[in-house]
This record gives C-alpha cells, sequence and structure tokens, in this order.
C-alpha cells in the first residue's frame, strides 16, 4: 500500500510559511487535521478511461510552495530554478483518500481523481510526463505539492494518475519522470527537447495493452521521433535520422484540434519485438525522445 509523502505548506500566525508532513508523517502524529489516520484508495471502481492528462500550459513563476531550501525531518531539500531539462528514473507511490480535499503546497485543493503529483525540487505549479518502466503506459500530470519524503522515491502521484499507470494496487513502480516547460508564447519542452502536446502521454498509453504487450489490431507499428506544427524541421530530423538507419521512414501530416503536426516516423514493422529493438538503435545513436505507436494514431 501507499505512504502519502506530501508536504502541506500553512500559514502561521506570524505569516511565517510552516512545512507539516501528511502519510509521511511519524505514526505518533494525531494531527486533527485529517479525518483518516492512514491513507487508502477510494471506495468503488473509479473508472479512468475517460480522463484525460493534465494539459500543460505556461503559468507565471509565482512563491507559493517554492521556499527553497525548505527542511523536513530534518533534511533540507532544494528547489529548482527551472524546471527545464529534468528527467529522472526512480520509484513512483500515489496518494488518496486521505488528503482529498485538502490544500497542496501551493494553496491548491488536492483531488485524488485529478491528473496531479508531489515532487520534492521541481517549481511548483508544474508539468511532467510519467512513464511507468515495467508496462510502457505514460500520464501527463500537474505537478501543485511537495512530497514524497519516503526512502528513494522520486515521485507521488494522486490516485487516478497512479490507476492509470496500473500500479494503484502494487503501490509503488518504477517510473520516468520527465519535466514539461512551457514557454510565455505557448512552446513545450519535453526534457529540455522541443516537444508538442499531440504527442502527449495518451499516444503511449493507447498503443500499449496492460500486459506491456502492444496492441496491434492489424495495424503497422512505428517508432515516432518527433512531431512539429511546421514541416521543415520534421524533414531536417528525417534527414538525421537517414544518416543513420537504412529502414523505411516518413513525415506523415496529421490534422487534430490543436492544428496540424508533421510526425516524423520510421517503420512499419510487422511486429513489436523488430520495433523495439529498431527504436533501441535510435536512442544509442542520441535520438532518445522516440514513442511507438500504430498508424492509427
Amino acid at each position: 500500500m501507499n505512504c502519502k509523502p506530501s508536504l502541506l505548506f500553512v500559514l502561521a500566525a506570524a505569516g511565517a510559511v510552516i512545512l507539516s508532513g501528511c502519510a509521511s508523517a511519524p505514526e505518533t502524529d494525531h494531527s486533527s487535521r485529517y479525518t483518516l489516520k492512514t491513507d487508502r484508495a477510494p471506495s468503488g471502481n473509479f473508472d479512468t478511461s475517460g480522463l484525460n492528462d493534465a494539459v500543460p500550459a505556461y503559468e507565471a513563476p509565482r512563491s507559493a510552495g517554492n521556499k527553497s531550501p525548505y527542511t523536513v525531518w530534518g533534511k533540507q531539500y532544494h528547489v529548482l530554478d527551472s524546471n527545464n531539462g529534468y528527467t529522472a528514473r526512480g520509484t513512483a507511490s500515489w496518494y488518496g483518500e486521505k488528503f482529498h480535499g485538502h490544500k497542496t503546497s501551493n494553496g491548491e485543493t488536492f483531488d485524488m481523481y485529478s491528473m496531479s503529483a508531489a515532487h520534492k525540487s521541481l517549481r511548483i505549479p508544474g508539468y511532467a510526463r510519467v512513464t511507468n518502466l515495467d508496462n510502457g503506459r505514460s500520464v501527463i500530470v500537474r505537478v501543485n505539492d511537495r512530497g514524497p519524503f519516503h526512502g528513494d522515491r522520486i515521485i507521488d502521484l494522486s490516485y487516478a494518475a497512479a490507476k492509470k499507470l496500473g500500479y494503484q494496487s502494487r503501490g509503488t513502480a518504477r517510473v520516468e519522470v520527465a519535466a514539461i516547460t512551457v514557454k510565455p508564447d505557448g512552446s513545450m519542452f519535453l526534457a529540455g527537447k522541443p516537444f508538442s502536446p499531440v504527442d502527449a502521454a495518451g499516444t503511449a498509453e493507447s498503443a500499449v495493452t496492460a500486459s506491456g504487450e502492444m496492441a496491434m489490431e492489424n495495424r503497422s507499428l512505428f517508432v515516432q521521433l518527433g512531431s512539429f506544427s511546421s514541416r521543415d524541421p520534421a524533414e531536417k530530423l528525417l534527414s538525421q535520422v537517414r544518416a543513420v538507419l537504412e529502414n523505411p521512414m516518413r513525415v506523415r501530416a496529421v490534422d487534430t484540434a490543436s492544428g496540424r503536426f508533421h510526425r516524423v516516423q520510421v517503420g512499419p514493422f510487422r511486429d513489436e519485438d523488430s520495433a523495439r529493438k529498431t527504436q533501441s538503435l535510435l536512442e544509442a545513436r542520441g535520438f532518445d525522445q522516440s514513442i511507438l505507436l500504430t498508424d492509427s494514431h
């Protein structure tokens, strides 16, 4: 089961910011702040099939929740000056009903049914793509809380986000966290590299089943290396890939609700194994932001 490791900021009478632990607090903590003593999942079978990822958007820098350094249980933590370029792998946990309706570190209200997360050092609010390394599923979450402070855990997802990643029953999962930053002009960057919301987590999740096997449904597989609003950068990337790989590849124009995007794709592949091998080869040659998808996406 999970241990909530989020950090809440409350204003003291003197106006200073006080830090207090949540489910990561000691068992001797009998604070009346929470109705429940320990965290738990909501009752019933919450359906996440229609739940959309958080939508990254530019938000002006703010001080709420970004005090740095800050101390929890005698250990000091530092908040990043910028989330741009951040990526890390480690253990994710989740938090739920005990904290539902209570304030997050930046003063917002925690909703276990929303796509949100807590992180020790990312500036908040911010956004991140979280990928379950055991099954390939990805989600995009809005980071608006502090934690987790248990062991080596690197991020604490809302119950809903954890369920979409398929680890809510286990409590933890091996994940990769890649920050998504948005500039005032609306341009986005994933782990410091240009990124389009059309290539957000839903694409990766829809391409992979809960067992980690590709849902082919008689469609061809492609390794996608990028998606651009204009064709020129897509063609440039295609030329770079052709210099290191002889596989068939293309720039595919796709019309979406956000406009037309030009996707650089290698393939098609008949099976997941051959697609994964090519993906690994591309990553070894510096193309490390690829995803697997079918030709219907």
